[in-house]
């Protein structure tokens, strides 16, 4: 279902057309102030918002400015309506990012043609938007080894059924990029894909965020809010780290998973959907099941379909290639020249055991590019001293003690500036140092000098 919001300080305006859009099939919320319209929009998901440009505590072109600062895949299209329109306000909220103006009285034809394209709008911007992320460049899937190949086969054998997805794989692996190829390569395609972080909230929010909720169900929040399954209507829903959901949770999980239908927290009418879910774990839910964790029952609705995604230890031959573009994408993003990377940084990195995954080697490398900015081949001297050492090994890779004392003062420097989030006088002050001592000590050790 689509969702409207009207915003108009007459009365008659807003019901007539809550009443009109309803039975045209969209949900809808009303508003009549620029502040309860704007309270709205940033608490939850609208496709398309209809907006009044007189309203009486703002103007209605600074409202829409301030919808438009929204992140390009929340933000709504957004209709001015008016009854003083002029070509010149026209034309002044078509630059402020309006999707059409409509003059009062409002034609019934005219409107519902316009939101129908709206709609349409919105949903392809989005598409667009989503197309580019799973796409992008740093996806993690790069790679030509054994299991990546076998990885990337079972995602086009099975991406086009409807089957429940269970994801198995350490922190950082790339779960949640495998959970998007899935999508991308699915019917549902043209759909949208919705996460939910299972470990990032809190056990008192989650059944919120998953079902929604009515009229007020949580004090201070707006009058409704369409959870996380309501959105992925005709999409896929992932739920990452479903092994962190508490068993209450897990237990309404499954009665909305046998029938696609349940009812948001506080409401009365039940909701049908038609979602495929994807979920993902880095337990062994075989083993959370025997210490009483987790629902049997509901391992068995999500595993129909078993994924694995390896280590990056186990396919190290990925690393140069993932170095090399994630060194592309943030020289992209950080308006840097090409770099390049030698053999023996390379060599050093696929030595290391990777304990972070993919995730580790991306945060490695922009660290690396971040600290030395002058630097137009990254060299073996550059990389924190952990990737210089070897499985479990610890000091084994130092021949002398100065070494050993070096490395770790890099390190411990390198971790401070990070703490400092790379302001270079807040590290010295976290070191104990003056600056101008402390860059000394970063040239001695081979640190690259922030411009």
């Amino acid at each position: 279902m689509n969702h409207i919001l009207v915003v108009d300080d007459e009365a008659e305006i807003r019901s007539s057309l809550e009443e009109i859009l309803r039975e045209e099939g969209y949900g809808v919320a009303t508003a009549a102030t620029a502040a309860e319209a704007l309270v709205l929009v940033r608490d939850a998901p609208y496709e398309v918002v209809l907006l009044d440009i007189w309203l009486p505590d703002r103007d209605g072109l600074e409202v829409l400015a301030e919808i438009h600062a929204i992140d390009a895949q929340a933000r709504p299209e957004v209709v001015i309506i008016s009854g003083h329109g002029t070509i010149e306000t026209a034309v002044k909220a078509t630059k402020l990012g309006a999707f059409d103006f409509l003059e009062k009285p409002l034609s019934l034809d005219r409107t519902l043609i316009v939101l129908k394209n709206a709609v349409d709008a919105r949903r392809l911007r989005n598409e667009n938007l989503e197309f580019r992320r799973q796409f992008g460049v740093g996806s993690g899937l790069t790679g030509e080894s054994v299991p990546l190949k076998a990885l990337r086969q079972q995602i086009r054998l099975m991406a086009p059924t409807n089957g429940r997805v269970l994801i198995y794989g350490e922190s950082g692996t790339g779960k949640e990029l495998i959970a998007r190829a899935i999508h991308a390569e699915s019917l549902r395609r043209d759909h949208v894909f919705v996460e939910l972080n299972c470990a990032a909230i809190p056990e008192d929010h989650i059944e919120a965020e998953l079902f929604g909720y009515r009229h007020g169900a949580q004090p201070g929040g707006p009058s409704e809010q369409r959870g996380t399954l309501e959105r992925a209507d005709g999409g896929s829903l992932f739920l990452d780290e479903v092994g962190d959901m508490s068993l209450k949770t897990q237990a309404k999980v499954l009665s909305a998973l046998d029938d696609q239908v349940f009812t948001p927290v506080g409401g009365a009418q039940p909701i049908r959907i038609d979602a495929r879910v994807i979920a993902s774990t880095n337990k062994d839910l075989e083993e959370e099941i025997a210490k009483g964790n987790f629902r049997e029952d509901l391992f068995y609705r999500l595993n129909v379909v078993p994924f694995f995604v390896p280590p990056l230890r186990e396919r190290k031959q990925d690393i140069p290639p993932l170095a090399r573009e994630f060194l592309a994408d943030f020289g992209r993003q950080y308006g840097r020249p090409r770099m390049e990377i030698s053999e023996e940084a390379l060599e050093t990195l696929a030595k290391y055991h990777w304990p972070g995954n993919v995730r580790e080697l991306k945060n490695v490398i922009e660290r690396v590019m971040i600290l030395n900015p002058r630097a137009l081949r990254i060299e073996r001297k550059h990389l924190p001293p952990l990737t210089h050492k070897s499985g479990s090994q610890t000091v084994g890779e130092f021949s002398t003690l100065q070494q050993a004392r070096d490395a770790y003062e890099r390190e411990y420097i390198l971790k401070k500036i990070e703490e400092a989030r790379n302001n270079m006088s807040r590290a010295a002050e976290l070191l104990g140092l003056e600056r101008s001592h402390l860059y000394r000590k970063m040239k001695a050790l081979g640190i690259g000098l922030r411009e």
